[in-house]
């Protein structure tokens, strides 16, 4: 589980906290860093915040976008700080560890920038949040602390495990990835408004609900594959019928 779970930090601007979080992860038994965009990396302060995790950063993952860092993910967690509106089911740091082992996926834990976090287009790429229960007088918590929290957990997720982590990455290892997903929702949402059904001058937010839908039912890639069929065969109807009518309208 360890070896299969990315942390991914997104625009992170100071290259202390980039190594605090590095020393989080190697203490822990993580070596996978993914960062989105970083101010300032590499740097020579980073390497020294992190006490020996020279190795980590030396082979941390650089992307310019999310969805880069979150590819051939089958599980992203997002980190929230707050409810949002169409909030994901919420995790705390204990039991997002258990699902990451439960599921058995190469799994991504997504923390957002240190003053603002993660945007809402990017807490809904997540199949999870994760929220950790601080001090309600006192909740500040900085990048590197949050990123040991969860790392923690992970680990004594993981020891809890033994070989039974092994079965679960059989069981399963056809979970959709991530990009797949992502995929299928901006088909679904370019058939719904061929279909007339979305209003892409006023979409509200059901494009948000139906990822909350879908993101909780876990698809599986034969399952994305039908539903992506679906889709196709829907789109070709309605281009059949379309052609039919203006063959109509010409006699």
């Amino acid at each position: 589980m360890l070896d299969s779970t990315r942390i991914v930090l997104v625009k992170p601007s100071h290259p202390g906290n980039i190594g605090a979080v590095a020393r989080a992860m190697k203490t822990m038994g993580l070596s996978h860093l993914v960062m989105v965009e970083p101010d300032n990396f590499p740097s020579d302060e980073a390497f020294a915040r992190s006490s020996g995790a020279k190795d980590v950063l030396e082979n941390a993952t650089i992307c310019s976008t999310v969805e880069e860092a979150l590819e051939g993910c089958g599980l992203v967690i997002g980190t929230s700080a707050r409810n949002r509106k169409i909030p994901r089911p919420l995790l705390n740091p204990r039991t997002c560890a258990e699902t990451i082992s439960e599921k058995g996926l190469p799994a991504a834990i997504m923390f957002g920038r240190e003053r603002t976090g993660l945007t809402n287009d990017e807490l809904e790429r997540c199949h999870y949040h994760v929220h950790i229960p601080t001090n309600a007088e006192y909740s500040s918590l900085n990048l590197g602390a949050a990123v040991q929290v969860l790392c923690y957990e992970l680990r004594m997720a993981s020891l809890a495990a033994g070989e039974v982590e092994n079965n679960a990455v059989v069981k399963t290892a056809d979970i959709a990835s991530a990009e797949a997903v992502e995929g299928y929702f901006s088909h679904l949402e370019q058939t719904l408004v061929e279909i007339d059904f979305l209003n892409p001058d006023n979409p509200g937010k059901l494009m948000n609900k139906l990822r909350r839908l879908y993101m909780r039912a876990g698809l599986e890639t034969n399952e994305l594959s039908i539903l992506r069929g679906i889709l196709s065969d829907t789109q070709r109807t309605i281009r059949l019928a379309a052609a039919k009518e203006v063959v109509k309208n010409e006699k």
